[in-house]
């Protein structure tokens, strides 16, 4: 939750988490694919969080929020401030535990993620032109109305329930030299930290970031949170500022962190739904988009992908049917 002083979440909050989840999702599948190996020169497992009830892997941390709430809690809900999955957990979640749900998002928010969210049941605020607007707009409603302030990245039941994805990597697969994380907030990558040092030490956590909204890896490099523009068209990595919580975990538990361009991310998108027969958005290819632009670098090592969200936008679908009738054309 929105909370300077929330306390950093261990290994054993995952694995409650575990236990909260099961009753709500199932284990999704990983794959090899042998042509997708062939393409990249390295053994890679995909993780398909993109078959998700919301398309991607946040829902499991929205879920674990709300589990863990009491009745009392749960009825007067939350509020939060997202463009995208985020937002879709929460409001996922806080469907299936009957409690309210606000999202502020900014005025120019897709309508087609505003029709989404409402159809889940959440109140939607459109509010000033960006997320830092959105935001303190939330803020002033979680005080109007006594709604439970729950920040995209700060809070330690989002990365405890995230990080359940990386527990059933590992227990299922122990032997990767590589997991790679796509980071918008980091979420994901400090959970990824967390259940790779407990229960693949050997393994070691890369993140990857667009080279057009750049905050997360600049607040690892630097140390200390920093903000930068969003400029990407991935929306799962466009985060305009370091999340504390999630870069306290990363400074230890991240062995690198990588960028790449859309560019990258848009080839990656186009192999996956080629050669592994899978849709992902922009920053569920973002993983695989490491891979492809240093290639050299993962050549014959076993590495976990994680495909964290299936939320293509209907331009990124439109530009991977185009590739695909020019990778036709150029065959013919």
């Amino acid at each position: 939750m929105e909370d300077g002083c929330a306390s950093l979440p261990t290994f054993a909050d995952i694995a409650a988490a575990r236990d909260l989840l099961a009753a709500h999702l199932p284990v999704t599948p990983m794959w090899s694919y042998p042509a997708l190996n062939a393409a990249v020169g390295a053994t890679v497992f995909l993780k398909h969080e993109n078959v998700q009830p919301t398309g991607a892997f946040k829902v499991r941390g929205g879920l674990n929020l709300l589990a863990g709430m009491s009745p009392a809690q749960r009825a007067i809900g939350t509020i939060t401030y997202s463009t995208g999955n985020h937002a879709q957990s929460m409001a996922y979640a806080s469907a299936q535990f009957d409690a309210p749900c606000t999202v502020v998002m900014p005025s120019n928010a897709a309508s087609s993620k505003v029709r989404a969210l409402t159809a889940l049941g959440a109140v939607v605020e459109l509010h000033g032109l960006d997320m830092a607007s959105a935001q303190a707009r939330a803020e002033e409603l979680a005080v109007e109305t006594g709604q439970l302030l729950v920040s995209p990245g700060d809070t330690p039941e989002l990365i405890a329930g995230v990080g359940t994805a990386y527990v059933e990597i590992f227990e299922a697969r122990s032997a990767f030299d590589v997991v790679i994380v796509p980071i918008g907030s980091g979420t994901g990558a400090s959970g990824a930290c967390l259940a790779a040092a407990r229960l693949a030490p050997h393994c070691r956590v890369i993140g990857v970031q667009s080279t057009a909204a750049r905050a997360a890896h600049d607040s690892w490099r630097a140390g200390e949170c920093v903000r930068r523009p969003i400029r990407t068209r991935a929306d799962g990595l466009a985060t305009g500022r370091g999340y504390r919580l999630p870069q306290a975990v990363m400074c230890s538990g991240l062995a690198d962190f990588q960028l790449v361009t859309d560019d990258d991310i848009r080839s990656a998108q186009a192999l996956l739904a080629s050669d592994a027969h899978t849709l992902a958005e922009g920053a569920g290819a973002a993983s695989l988009a490491a891979i492809l632009a240093r290639p050299a670098r993962f050549a014959g090592r076993r590495v976990a992908v994680v495909v964290t969200g299936g939320n293509a936008s209907p331009a990124e679908i439109a530009a991977l049917a185009g590739a695909a009738r020019t990778a036709v054309s150029d065959a013919a």
